[in-house]
């Protein structure tokens, strides 16, 4: 296979080109951040270039002639902060839209002008926030073009491990993150997730149709909540309104095909249909646990007047495991395996209406996660099993009003009704550390959430900004089903190039719906609370490049511990959640609400757009420190802490045809706890060990074509340059009854991906 490939790679490079005698359009519309109204008049210069045009009374614009490559776009006029788009391709084949949204300008330095406007800010967080387009996730190398491994790199990230998308943010679990895809929240956007938890080895969002993406690692505004540590947006795009088009394409894990095109004039759709191969390649190896999964995602949107735009979208992942148990160590191997099979589907209609200075959005949605757990032991026996459905139907109302030019007034409602059905089966199971565990519990059942929030924001003296809101969140199936949360920001511009920043707030989350169902005494669980304090300084060395510091502090408590194992806080779980955690994800304890933690760090990163010079890059350093405290009073680090984490990427766009990139990582490791010669584990020596520090080197170069009426794109990424095996937490071997680094760990991993667009 990969013979194969490298073959077929060096075939696509013989193609010739015509890409000197060609141009495309670059097409889009300006708009008001905060009202999204249209802005007429507006400048929209290709940067580099002659080339340039004014938006129309409707905020649109066209440039035509453009030569392929990669630009700047750059959108001003007088009264707003001019704001410029970086990697903005153009080939032929396809529609470049670039859009913008411009924030009213109220910074006034006497004779100084104002040069940040390659990185776009908002108002309602000024703080622990980063932006990536559709074009700088896709570049990343060892990314497989995933927004999460994307986002794995950007500052106060950790990973649980590698191959994996589980998002640690600023030592918070894997199940603090919310995920909103088109104003719609969805539980995970993963293939093979680990229910509770959101996390799992590939997203099913396709980047083709994405937009932006923006990552909030704290400090978010009260429009969000029941999450505690982080907010992922994905903004997709609209389709193409020209005419029809597509892309095929075969990448590192997966092959498919994309279409788009004109509904009519007012309106144009998306559609994708994605399956991986995996399964072919691991049963060619001779792996005994094959994935394979299918995704689709659908949009449409229409302009039902000026004033209002309505938007539909559909998202559906089917996920199966098939084990093949003929051998005696595929036996042993697929024994230490939670597998499930899995079907989740998102659908929602989202309207957007433009009000007097301000904007409304009403979304309905209705998402569906399906569970099948199952894990057997080495002679076949089902030792775990778990059924799990979970319905929630959302309607949620949001508005956005400008009372002035210094002043933002937003305000909401959600309300969600729950439908979920489960069924866990656990037979006697004795845990490392020496308890008994069973389980035999079925619920069916609804339940209610609602919330409510407001946010005011407003500056002062044109150089300082306050943000004041409250939230307001309710669930009916715990014992204190009200909470509130409130939270302040403020923002300082104490230079044209430098920014202060500070953060106070109160963040709460509801406790899975997978712990209330094996044990009733769960229904006497709070919400999970979590006390965030963040200060920050932004400085900009150039227009293109930015550098900053931040530190935070996150005080948690009221988290989930168990009465049974008195070390455990769920706080800790999360990971893959079967045997060797002892099903701790899955909450199947008495628990109550007695966990703490403290999380604390700084994070450093200096940035650098595409710009003039034909380069970008990245570097994050953050330093955290993690610990939570179960009924035991005992205070250990958390599982998933690594103290020090290096993300060092970049690449160099060489002309219209060619761009190289890499990206280096660095991490020390996360606690575990050694095991006894038998292999059980001691509480007394609760992760009082550390994986070994891990570092990896991944390169990727890309080449694009473009031909008459359809362009090519191929690239070769290369993960783990120099070969070096990734340290894992280790586990204990049963057969040969020793401990050792877990099967199945690579290093040394070359792809390619082609695509061609039409």
């Amino acid at each position: 296979m990969k013979k194969f490939l490298l073959l077929l790679l060096w075939l696509v490079t013989l193609l010739p080109s015509q890409q000197e005698r060609q141009t495309g359009v670059i097409e889009g519309m300006v708009v008001n951040e905060t009202t999204k109204e249209p802005i007429s008049g507006a400048n929209i210069q290709i940067i580099g270039t002659p080339l340039g045009v004014t938006t129309d009374k409707e905020g649109m614009f066209t440039i035509n002639q453009v030569p392929i490559g990669m630009y700047q776009v750059r959108a001003s006029i007088l009264g707003f902060t001019s704001l410029i788009r970086t990697d903005v391709v153009v080939a032929v084949g396809k529609q470049t839209k670039v859009n913008f949204e411009l924030i009213e300008s109220l910074l006034e330095f006497e004779g100084v002008t104002v040069t940040t406007d390659y990185f776009q800010k908002s108002h309602d967080a000024p703080i622990s926030i980063q932006t990536l387009d559709a074009e700088e996730i896709r570049r990343l190398p060892g990314g497989f073009e995933d927004v999460l491994r994307a986002v794995s790199i950007l500052p106060g990230v950790a990973q649980v491990q590698t191959g994996r998308n589980d998002i640690i943010a600023r030592g918070g679990s894997p199940s603090e993150n919310l995920f909103v895809i088109d104003n719609i929240e969805v539980a995970n956007i993963n293939h093979f997730g680990t229910q509770g938890a959101g996390g799992g080895p590939l997203s099913f969002v396709n980047l083709d149709f994405i937009n932006e993406t923006t990552f909030r690692t704290g400090g978010f505004s009260v429009q969000y909540g029941d999450k505690l540590s982080s907010v992922l947006t994905i903004d997709l795009k609209d389709g193409r309104t020209d005419r029809f088009g597509g892309k095929a394409t075969i990448s590192a894990s997966q092959f498919g095909l994309n279409l788009e095109g004109p509904t009519n004039h007012e309106g144009s759709f998306l559609f994708s249909a994605r399956r991986s191969y995996l399964d072919f390649i691991f049963k060619a190896a001779g792996f005994g646990f094959v994935p394979e999964y299918w995704d689709f995602l659908g949009k449409i949107n229409y302009k039902l007047s000026s004033a209002d735009q309505l938007n539909i979208l559909g998202i559906a992942a089917l996920d199966n495991v098939k084990l093949f148990n003929d051998t005696e160590e595929k036996r042993l191997d697929n024994s230490r395996i939670l597998y499930s099979a899995q079907n989740q589907f998102i659908g929602g209609a989202s309207w957007r209406h433009l009000l007097n200075r301000g904007f409304s959005t009403v979304t309905i949605s209705q998402t569906y996660y399906g569970y099948q757990y199952r894990q057997d032991d080495s002679l076949t026996n089902p030792i775990f099993k778990n059924i799990s459905d979970e319905y929630e139907t959302t309607f949620r109302a949001d508005v956005v009003l400008q009372a002035g030019k210094e002043t933002e007034i937003s305000f909401g409602a959600l309300g969600k009704f729950i439908d979920f059905q489960s069924r866990i089966i656990l037979p006697l199971f004795w845990t490392n550390f020496g308890q008994r565990l069973s389980a035999d519990a079925k619920l069916d059942t609804t339940a209610w959430k609602s919330a409510g929030y407001a946010q005011l924001s407003h500056s002062l003296w044109h150089n300082f900004r306050f943000t004041l809101g409250g939230r307001l969140d309710y669930f009916n199936l715990i014992k204190n089903d009200v909470t509130f949360s409130p939270r302040m920001s403020v923002s300082y511009a104490a230079s044209p190039v430098t920014t202060l920043t500070l953060s106070i707030g109160n963040y709460h989350q509801a406790p899975s719906y997978v712990w209330l169902v094996a044990n009733a005494s769960n229904r006497n669980l709070n919400f999970i609370s979590v006390n965030q304090y963040i200060t920050g300084i932004e400085y900009f060395l150039r227009s293109d490049i930015k550098a900053s510091v931040e530190s935070y502090i996150k005080n948690y408590s009221q988290y989930p511990a168990s009465v049974a194992r008195p070390y455990l806080v769920l706080a800790n779980a999360g990971g893959f959640g079967g045997s060797e955690e002892g099903f701790a994800s899955f909450g199947l304890d008495p628990l109550i609400s007695e966990g703490s933690g403290r999380s604390q760090g700084i994070e450093l990163c200096l940035q650098k757009k595409f710009s003039d010079e034909p380069w970008y890059g990245l570097l994050s350093i953050t330093y955290n420190e993690s610990r939570f405290k179960a009924i035991d009073g005992i205070e250990h680090p958390f599982t998933f802490d690594q103290r020090w984490i290096l993300n060092l990427g970049g690449g160099y766009i060489l002309d219209e045809a060619w761009e190289f990139s890499g990206k280096f990582r660095f991490v020390t490791g996360r606690p575990y706890t050694p095991y006894n010669a038998d292999g059980t584990q001691n509480m007394n020596e609760l992760y009082s060990a550390r994986v070994g520090i891990n570092h990896s080197l991944d390169l990727r170069a890309d080449r694009r074509w473009n031909f008459e009426r359809w362009n090519l794109i191929t690239y070769v990424d290369v993960q783990n340059v120099y070969n070096r095996i990734p340290l894992q937490t280790p586990v204990f071997d049963e057969q040969a009854k020793e401990v050792r680094q877990p099967k199945g760990v690579i290093g040394l991993l070359p792809s390619i991906g082609i695509s061609a667009e039409w």
